[in-house]
């Protein structure tokens, strides 16, 4: 089920919100099973038959919660959370990398294994990071749940299930408990729908239009001119984030509506005047634990600056690899590490660059890197960086040679990309919201229940609602 189909809107939501409100005026526990089940039916509405799997995986991880909780020996503890992560982390490498790793394995050593074509199951990265993160919090007395029905709710909680924000056990569950969140709260309920179609319209009219575009260059078009392959990559670079931060919006707006807080996931991360900015600023949920459980765990920046580069570096491969089994994947998370590093060897000289000039440099590395990120092979990606580095020619609109007479006939012709014009007004409606807009956040922070906001929400909803017609899937459902 899609947050942006009429089933969810019109009929998931209303009656999830209302039969949680209406038994947990009754009986606490019975309306934390309802959000349960109500959480595991949404998760199954793609394909049942992966409801065993994130029922199994609960499971185990709730197992091995309480098994750290009771334990007080170092050394047991310790091999308790070694054979928690090597569970998930095989769970998540069986479905999401054999394959990957098989077809490599083919092309070392030409041979013929057959793969195994297993379908990612939904929200594998998400929910088994999230459960990594709560094993480790458990281990250092940071969490505790001694309750599988509190467990299941934390994993399985709808609004975040499928694709984040990734939250820690200690966030969330203690805002079940609150005696203030048990009854509908109108200001919530209000902020939450505001917030969540204003994820709407960012999915259904931005991103989806912007994909259009983004999916002819690149699985399209045999190759592309100057100009198109720039109109390309940046309606990608703006699919992705009116996308995956629609997304967000719509987890945190239907999550609020439950009087439940989710963190913050962006927060105008194309405003960025440096990479590590922009990392604070983008998938925020994702940098917090990519920093807490794989950065600092490798030493972070405590032994020295080689070993501080060879972390940064190390960390980007395996966020890069945990977005998608291929070596597009790890070659943008390199490309971000190498950044990084680059970055903090510039700090060390103590110059100050201009404030537009840092930020022209850092959104357009962010929107190189995204070739890669996008592409579906590095043909697909070089194919683009060729158009934009002009390798194919700068071609003019033909309509212009009669007024550019000057110019010899070749350099004009008619775009493969037939509403270029379209294109190009969107690409600059993405740099105004984006740079000069506020962001859904600041939106959320000043929200007043009121009629300019009532009709300001009205207003996104019913031009989303006639987008609906065409459903699509967030583009972190393939992550």
């Amino acid at each position: 089920m899609l947050f942006n189909s009429f089933e969810f809107i019109f009929l998931f939501l209303p009656i999830s919100i209302i039969g949680y409100f209406i038994i947990n005026h009754f009986h606490n526990r019975l309306a934390k099973f309802w959000l349960v089940s109500a959480s595991l039916f949404f998760y199954s509405w793609w394909n049942i038959k992966y409801l065993p799997l994130i029922l199994v995986s609960i499971a185990f991880n709730y197992i091995v919660g309480k098994m750290l909780n009771q334990n007080r020996q170092q050394t047991s503890r310790k091999n308790i959370l070694i054979l928690g992560l090597i569970g998930n982390l095989g769970l998540l490498g069986y479905f999401k990398y054999a394959d990957f790793f098989i077809n490599n394995l083919n092309y070392v050593l030409n041979s013929h294994l057959n793969l195994l074509n297993i379908v990612l199951p939904l929200a594998i990265s998400f929910f088994t990071f999230q459960q990594i993160a709560y094993l480790v919090d458990t281990y250092r007395g940071e969490a505790k749940e001694y309750d599988l029905l509190n467990y299941a709710l934390f994993v399985s909680f709808f609004p975040q299930l499928i694709a984040g924000p990734i939250v820690h056990h200690k966030e969330m569950m203690p805002q079940f408990l609150a005696n203030d969140n048990k009854g509908l709260n109108y200001a919530n309920l209000a902020t939450g729908l505001f917030i969540f179609f204003i994820g709407l319209f960012k999915k259904v009219v931005i991103a989806d239009t912007f994909a259009v575009w983004a999916t002819f260059g690149f699985d399209v078009a045999l190759s592309l001119s100057f100009i198109e392959a720039w109109l390309i990559s940046l309606s990608y670079t703006f699919q992705l984030y009116f996308d995956f931060s629609g997304y967000t919006d719509m987890a945190i707006g239907a999550a609020l509506m439950l009087n439940i807080k989710l963190p913050i996931n962006f927060f105008s991360p194309y405003k960025s005047l440096n990479i590590q900015e922009f990392w604070r600023r983008w998938h925020m949920t994702l940098s917090r634990f990519l920093q807490d459980y794989v950065y600092i765990p490798l030493g972070g920046n405590r032994k020295g600056e080689y070993v501080t580069y060879r972390n940064l570096v190390l960390t980007f491969l395996i966020g890069g690899l945990w977005h998608g089994a291929g070596w597009n994947f790890v070659f943008w998370g390199f490309l971000h590490g190498l950044a990084l590093v680059i970055h903090r060897f510039w700090r060390k000289f103590n110059i100050n660059m201009p404030k537009v000039i840092a930020w022209f440099l850092t959104f357009n590395f962010v929107n190189l890197a995204w070739v890669f990120f996008r592409a579906n092979t590095f043909t697909d990606a070089l194919k683009v960086i060729r158009g934009m580095l002009g390798l194919n020619g700068i071609i003019l609109p033909s309509s212009w040679a009669d007024k550019l007479a000057m110019f010899s006939t070749n350099s004009f012709a008619a775009y493969q990309l037939t509403d270029i014009r379209n294109a190009f007004i969107f690409v600059i409606l993405g740099l105004v919201i984006t740079l000069a807009c506020k962001n859904s956040i600041e939106l959320k922070d000043k929200f007043k229940p009121n009629i300019l906001y009532l009709l300001w929400a009205a207003i996104l909803a019913l031009i989303a609602f006639t987008q609906l017609t065409g459903v699509s899937e967030f583009l972190y459902f393939n992550f």
